[in-house]
């Protein structure tokens, strides 16, 4: 059985408690036959050189870890610079906050060799090697031009933009041409296969073979859509746990009276928190039964906070939290209870079976787990309502949500009205087909199919 090598820009150790579900699964998968996970090791070294990093193993059962440092300049060109502020917000559509600075770019192919060069001295003939998400596009030209002849697969975890979006990058062809050296690209969702597909022809002049397979640059690639997913019986077991029981209970005694909206996330631009809270406001200005009724829980974890941009939106964020709670609050109810900091995961499950609505909005999402973790989470008997972007990957599947526009703020307001006040029987009937979409097509089942599909594809 060939060995897999998973390389992501992170790496978690899939027997801690803290993992999360893709810990977990790709853990099943690389302790199935020893497996190697490689990765930066969030280690940043003050004076070091760039393109240079020392190489760290540690095995974790019959796993083998392996890490590398960055240096401080690395760090800021290739993680902050082009692969948060170039290639994040081109593929969220955010060309506005994109910032085409050229040394980025050079960090970015710079930190791609030196990992290409450490993870080649890991490597075994048979290995078959699956890179994960934007930060490592280039990953497999590297390897390749070293002279690695594995099959390599790579799945991108965020959205692929339109062509127009994504031909404003410099380095696009580029990038693109990087893609050709894989074997299996996968994306999130059929939106974004069309967008990949649309691009190499247009662009690159991609020849279409059928069946999803390219040929341009002299090289083949086949393309798929993969959406990826959570386990279930996982996240079920742990909202049964002691740490989310208790915080059911907690949060079900203190607000007894209140019917809870709930939102959870990353603090970041991509998710459409301040649009959100526009349409909280205009559903208390609209309907005035939720007066002293309604309550949304706000938690924005932090994220990047050394880019100006979140720094911006953080306090936008207190701006509208402050502004409603001064304008629509009473003594003994504050409409909107806002956290800036993490909540523990293993609490996060007893917080979503409370809530009524959880409002999962975002203006641009690769797929979005925090929707599905909501379904796994609910009582079958008593469910809350999920209430859905269109633009969030997850709503290619999750139909029976309440699909909404996030930029439409009264159409927003009128649909939590409409989940708030949704009957019993309609409420059980969309979380059943929910519950059974994600159980169909859980993390174990994109894991087995990407690599399935991975170990078919023609080479080329």
């Amino acid at each position: 059985m060939s060995r897999l090598v998973v390389v992501s820009n992170r790496v978690a150790d899939p027997r801690k408690a803290a993992a999360g579900g893709l810990a977990v699964a790709l853990g099943d998968a690389l302790n199935t036959a020893g497996g190697l996970w490689f990765g930066w090791s969030g280690t940043v070294i003050a004076g070091g050189t760039p393109g240079e990093g020392e190489l760290h193993l540690q095995k974790a059962g019959t796993v083998t870890l392996a890490t590398v440092d960055l240096c401080a300049e690395d760090h800021a060109d290739y993680y902050l610079g082009y692969s948060n502020s170039v290639l994040w917000p081109v593929f969220h559509y955010r060309l506005d906050l994109a910032r085409f600075d050229a040394g980025y770019f050079g960090a970015y192919r710079r930190v791609n060799r030196l990992f290409a060069r450490q993870l080649l001295t890991r490597l075994l003939p048979d290995d078959i090697i699956w890179v994960h998400d934007y930060h490592l596009i280039p990953l497999a030209d590297e390897l390749r031009a070293l002279g690695a002849t594995q099959r390599i697969g790579f799945f991108l975890h965020v959205p692929l933009p339109p062509q127009q979006l994504l031909a404003a990058i410099p380095q696009h062809e580029w990038l693109m041409h990087a893609l050709f050296a894989y074997d299996l690209v996968g994306f999130q969702s059929e939106a974004d296969l069309q967008n990949f597909s649309r691009y190499v022809q247009a662009e690159a002049g991609a020849e279409d073979l059928g069946d999803n397979y390219y040929k341009a640059f002299g090289r083949t690639v086949q393309a798929g859509a993969f959406p990826i997913g959570i386990d279930v019986d996982e996240f079920a077991a742990l909202t049964h746990g002691k740490d989310a029981r208790e915080m059911y209970e907690r949060m079900k005694d203190e607000y007894s009276r209140r019917q809870l909206l709930l939102g959870v996330e990353r603090l970041d631009y991509s998710k459409g928190l301040p649009q959100r809270l526009r349409a909280f406001k205009a559903l208390l200005k609209k309907y005035p039964d939720n007066l002293r009724s309604a309550t949304l829980i706000q938690i924005a974890s932090p994220s990047r906070e050394a880019m100006d941009t979140y720094t911006d939106l953080l306090q936008e964020l207190e701006s509208l939290c402050g502004a409603i709670n001064g304008d629509f609050g009473e003594l003994d109810w504050m409409p909107v209870r806002y956290m800036h900091r993490n909540v523990a995961r293993k609490r996060l499950p007893g917080l979503y079976r409370v809530a009524r609505v959880a409002l999962v909005t975002p203006l641009r999402d690769g797929m979005n787990l925090v929707a599905k973790e909501f379904i796994a989470a609910q009582d079958p008997a008593d469910p809350g309502v999920l209430m859905l972007s269109r633009f969030a990957g997850a709503a290619e599947q999750l139909k029976d949500a309440l699909l909404v526009n996030p930029y439409d703020t009264d159409g927003m307001a009128d649909t939590i009205q409409r989940a708030l006040q949704m009957p019993l029987q309609e409420r059980q009937a969309r979380h059943q087909t929910l519950l059974k979409n994600i159980r169909e097509q859980d993390v174990h089942w994109w894991r087995m199919t990407f690599l399935k599909a991975l170990g078919a594809a023609a080479r080329g």
